[in-house]
Order: C-alpha cells, then sequence, then structure tokens
C-alpha cells in the first residue's frame, strides 16, 4: 500500500515500530470536521484491535496495556480510516466521537474552539445531518420537518425569499443584518436540497469541477 491509503490488518506488517520502541504516535482526527481530537500511541496489537473493533485502541504508556478510547466514559471513538505517513511511522485516524474526547469534557484534547477554517465551514456537514434528523424524527414543533413535509415548492418559494432578504440587506442593512439573513438562506438551501435527495457536498463537488476546468 501507498502513503495515504486506508490501513488493511494485512498491511500491519509493513508498518515502522522500531523508531517507537515499539509505539508510533497516532493523530486523531475527526472523520467530518477535520478538527483533531487528540494524540496518542499505538503498537501493533492496538493497531489490530482498533481494525477489528472499529473503536479505536491506544497503548497506555501509563498503564502498561491496551486501553479503548471511551471503555470508562462510554465516550467511543468509531473508526473511519487509518492512514500511514511516508514513512510508515506515524497514523492519522479518522474517527467520530460518540461525546466529548477529552477527560475535561471538551470536544478535543486542545479545547472547544475552532482551530481552522475548514472547521468552521464543517458545520455546515453537522447542520445538515441536523435537518435530516429532524426530517427523519419530525418532532413536535420543529420548523424543518413542518418545512420539509410542504414540498419542494414551498422550500424553493422559502429560498427565494430568503435570497430576496440577503440582497434587500446587502443595500440598506447593517452588517449584522446581512450575515443573520445569509445564514436563513444557506439553511433553507440545505432543506431544499435535502428535499431533491442532494448535499452540500455536491454542490461544493460542482464548485471544484468548476475551479478544476479554469485556466
Amino acid at each position: 500500500m501507498n502513503a495515504g491509503e486506508p490501513l488493511r490488518p494485512a498491511d500491519i506488517g509493513t508498518l515502522d515500530f522500531s523508531k517507537g520502541d515499539g509505539l508510533m504516535p497516532a493523530v486523531v482526527q475527526h472523520a467530518d470536521t477535520g478538527a483533531v481530537l487528540m494524540v496518542g500511541y499505538m503498537n501493533r496489537d492496538a493497531v489490530r484491535e482498533t481494525l477489528e473493533r472499529r473503536h479505536v485502541v491506544f497503548f497506555s504508556r501509563s498503564k502498561q496495556r491496551l486501553w479503548e478510547k471511551g471503555e470508562t466514559s462510554g465516550h467511543f471513538l468509531e473508526l473511519d480510516q487509518i492512514r500511514t505517513d511516508c514513512d510508515r511511522d506515524a497514523l492519522l485516524v479518522t474517527a467520530r466521537p460518540l461525546g466529548p474526547v477529552c477527560h475535561e469534557g471538551t470536544a478535543t484534547c486542545f479545547g472547544n474552539a475552532s482551530v481552522t477554517n475548514a472547521e468552521r465551514l464543517a458545520f455546515l456537514g453537522t447542520l445538515e445531518r441536523v435537518i435530516e434528523r429532524r426530517i427523519a424524527e419530525s418532532p413536535q414543533g420543529s420548523y424543518t420537518a413542518r418545512l420539509f413535509a410542504e414540498g419542494p415548492k414551498r422550500i424553493a418559494q422559502k429560498v427565494g425569499e430568503e435570497g430576496l432578504e440577503v440582497a434587500l440587506a446587502a443595500v440598506v442593512e447593517t452588517d449584522d443584518k446581512v450575515l443573520a439573513e445569509s445564514a436563513d438562506l444557506m439553511f433553507h438551501m440545505l432543506v431544499l436540497l435535502r428535499s431533491r435527495g442532494l448535499s452540500f457536498q455536491s454542490v461544493v463537488a460542482e464548485l471544484q469541477s468548476r475551479h478544476a476546468t479554469k485556466p
């Protein structure tokens, strides 16, 4: 396998644990937002158990044993993929946390704040999943569920209304008003995409495709 390809159980023998006396650093990154969640260490058994359990398992240097993240708190890290670097002596683990990652209660071991612009933009993906849950569960009083039930024409009408409000705010309102109206438009756009069975990622892919064809 090449660097960047998902690690399989058969690839564990190709990893270089010699530089770290049987251990190698494992950076854990949120599979959806890209946030760096924590850094741990893995030996061969930890890598193997992670791939088998589909929950992230480390080797605890203080306890001198394998340690499944969340084994006491229930805040497991559901595995997405493991990738290795070019020297095959470090790991990048992408996962989805089931609760706060840090023992101090924060979302990551580096605090709660979004560190990069990419993390902030990734909130749109989080919002998209919230919309999906509202539609699927249809909780009482949910504006999202009610709007979706009214059908594509009503959703399209709301997008048109919100787009007009953004345009008007840009001409005569404050920056705060422009931001608020833009947020409303983005939310309704996500609902519209969902009503057509489309995702925000599809829009991003379209923009990337256009950019790639530009000279």
